[in-house]
């Protein structure tokens, strides 16, 4: 990738034109929009939320758009001073599902279980403002062994959630009907056969191009109901703290736990992101940079719970996006989030994406939440596995699996250690961490990290532009 990456149009510091900011900006906004959309839409139709979507969706492109602005423009400490946008994390659905389901079979009204997840993803959040503060530190867990067990564990977490989506949703009439499975898998192969195209615009906009042909396909042979755009107001009007904030610390234990598995991807991420702008991956400047994304990532994380929407995190799919067009001017990031703020005060929009047909959703998110599980393996296959990491790769993977086959084996454990390992990235992560501290040998891999950084421009963000 590295040999074939175009010589830098305009770089970090430069500012184009109106033009060529507001095309980059588009790309991005492309890249990214259906990424920062898609955990809403999941978590809501899970959860039984459907009458707040709307909201929450503008919100989640509100906290977007801000989030991508203190990353770029970088304020004081905070923020990485490159076009890093920001998004909603798709690691926390598998945590937040489950400390959902747990208020409402508690009695749990909708708004109780709004105001839980908010709690949560603001408490979270500051472990990760935390952990910035000491990431020249932990370079003995930030390893590309342990980063590529996590970003895996995270894909197969996920690949239930967009199966079901793709038989027809959660308690839906015709689960796993003929109709909804062929919808599915046909939105699911037209992405794949776009991705594979040598023509960018398409690779670029196949998972938009494959949701809107599957979305135009059941509108005209079944139908879809829009009467739910009436009762929509004009404009969405951020309020802080709209259904207040809970809080449970047992469920709030493998929310931070994923929180310090979002940092250690991040940092991944934006050595990308700097590598791809031409700028250093050594030295100070590129550890400020490091820092000021990962404290970035938590203040916009409290942002997102203050403004009623889930855990933010840096998207790596716009690394391919500045490749792409050349352009890696922060003048474009500013642009992004402005276009992401301008957009999220309309709920029509959040509306009209509450009524993609589900056996839609679920094609186009089982590709991604499967690429993301090939990105974690690919990021694993780019080291020698010696039998010492390859015992550590197959105990974290066989419990992230074991948990998400068998989650009754944790039913005798404490409350607070069962929420923990019921989440099978925290089981991978957890295993992944403690065996690689513990077991004898050295891999070559952590050798290469106490001596540099990471350098994976490898995401768990699921990307518009497939590995």
């Amino acid at each position: 990738m590295q040999g074939k990456q175009q010589d830098i149009i305009y770089g970090l510091h430069d500012k184009p034109g109106t033009v060529a900011c507001l095309t980059a900006a588009g790309q991005h906004m492309l890249a990214s929009f259906v990424g920062v959309i898609t955990p809403t839409l999941i978590i809501s139709a899970t959860l039984g939320l459907l009458a707040y979507t709307p909201y929450l969706i503008s919100m989640a492109l509100f906290v977007s758009g801000v989030g991508t602005l203190i990353q770029t423009k970088r304020i004081g400490p905070v923020g990485s001073g490159l076009v890093a946008i920001q998004g909603t994390s798709f690691a926390f659905i598998s945590a937040l599902l489950l400390a959902g389901t747990k208020v409402q079979n508690e009695g749990g009204s909708n708004e109780d279980v709004l105001a839980m997840l908010f709690g949560l993803t603001i408490a979270g959040a500051f472990v990760e403002v935390i952990f910035s503060l000491f990431i020249t530190h932990l370079k003995r867990i930030i390893t590309p062994l342990t980063t590529g067990i996590v970003i895996t564990s995270i894909g197969l977490s996920l690949i239930n959630v967009g199966m079901t989506d793709l038989a027809g949703g959660f308690n839906a009439e015709g689960f796993g009907s003929l109709s909804n499975l062929g919808i599915g898998v046909s939105v699911l192969l037209a992405i794949v056969f776009l991705n594979a195209s040598n023509n960018h615009w398409l690779r670029l906009s196949a998972i938009f191009i494959g949701m809107i042909l599957g979305t135009l396909y059941v509108f005209f042979t079944q139908g879809i109901s829009f009467t739910h755009l009436t009762s929509l107001p004009i404009v969405a009007i951020p309020r802080p703290f709209a259904f207040g904030i809970d809080f449970d610390i047992h469920l709030f234990l493998p929310i931070a736990l994923i929180y310090l598995f979002s940092a250690i991807e991040t940092a991944g991420d934006l050595t990308a992101n700097s590598l791809f702008c031409k700028e250093p991956v050594t030295g100070p400047l590129y550890l400020s940079r490091i820092r000021g994304g990962i404290l970035g990532d938590g203040t916009n994380s409290i942002l997102a719970g203050v403004f009623n929407t889930f855990p933010n995190t840096t998207f790596g799919q716009n690394n391919g996006v500045i490749q792409l067009t050349g352009i890696a001017s922060r003048k474009v990031g500013c642009y992004v989030g402005a276009m992401f703020v301008l957009i999220s005060l309309f709920p029509v929009i959040g509306g009209i994406l509450q009524a993609i047909p589900k056996p839609v959703l679920g094609g186009a998110t089982l590709v991604m939440f499967a690429m993301v599980a090939v990105g974690g393996l690919k990021l694993l296959a780019s080291y020698a596995l010696d039998r010492r990491s390859s015992l550590i790769t197959a105990c974290a993977l066989g419990m992230a699996i074991g948990v998400m086959m068998v989650p009754e084996a944790l039913a005798l454990l404490p409350v607070w250690l069962k929420n923990i390992l019921l989440s099978p990235v925290t089981s991978a992560g957890l295993t992944a961490v403690l065996l690689d501290l513990t077991l004898p040998g050295t891999h070559p891999a952590k050798e290469n990290a106490a001596q540099e950084p990471i350098n994976s421009p490898t995401s768990s963000k699921p990307s518009n532009v497939l590995p």
